[in-house]
């Protein structure tokens, strides 16, 4: 699976339908733009509480991806704690590959 979400997440990246990083992400979360957030598996406390709070006032789904050293690896990038997913159909894949 973590390979998997990973190549998605990538071609999230490369198509400007993902936004990285915890700042990023909970700003598009108030603005309502988010249709999925992955959280590393290893992400601090008030990452997942700020984070995961504000996605179920917004009714988005929250997934648990890898940790935040091989989330950031592997969209090449430093470690990565939070990703949040603007385009529906991959916030669909994502949701999917957690739920399989």
């Amino acid at each position: 699976m973590t390979d998997r979400l990973l190549r998605l997440l990538g071609l999230g990246v490369r198509a400007r339908n993902v936004v990285v990083g915890v700042t990023g992400t909970r700003t598009e979360l108030h603005r309502g733009a988010l249709h999925c957030v992955v959280l590393a598996a290893d992400a601090s406390p008030r990452t997942r509480d700020k984070v995961e709070r504000l996605a179920a006032a917004r009714r988005v789904p929250v997934v648990r991806g890898p940790d935040a050293k091989e989330l950031g690896a592997g969209l090449g990038r430093p470690p990565v704690q939070a990703i949040g997913v603007s385009d529906v159909s991959l916030a669909r894949g994502v949701i999917g590959l957690s739920e399989g």
